[in-house]
């Protein structure tokens, strides 16, 4: 049986897969952050769109990629979790 990393491992010799990969990797790093900071608590969506005043369904729609969040909405997220938003420019890796 093959695992998730071993299929993405050929699939990013192709370079135009790669390409968009790379792309998408900010989104899907937020998108992480925000689960892992939620689930990590043990909190459900609904309770912390109780926290923040955020519809539940907004949080959803963050957390399923179709919703991209504004710097404020982050900073309301990050409040209702108990944390500090940190966003940070990180020098690109030389091939």
């Amino acid at each position: 049986m093959r695992t998730f990393d071993d299929m993405l491992s050929k699939q990013l010799q192709d370079e135009e897969f790669k390409k968009e990969y790379e792309a998408i990797q900010p989104e899907m790093d937020v998108i992480r952050a925000i689960v892992d900071a939620r689930t990590s608590q043990h909190m459900t969506q609904k309770e912390l769109a109780e926290r923040t005043g955020i519809n539940q369904a907004d949080i959803s729609k963050l957390e399923n990629g179709t919703r991209n969040p504004s710097v404020n909405l982050l900073k309301r997220l990050a409040d209702g979790l108990g944390m500090t938003l940190k966003i940070e420019f990180v020098p690109k890796q030389k091939a």
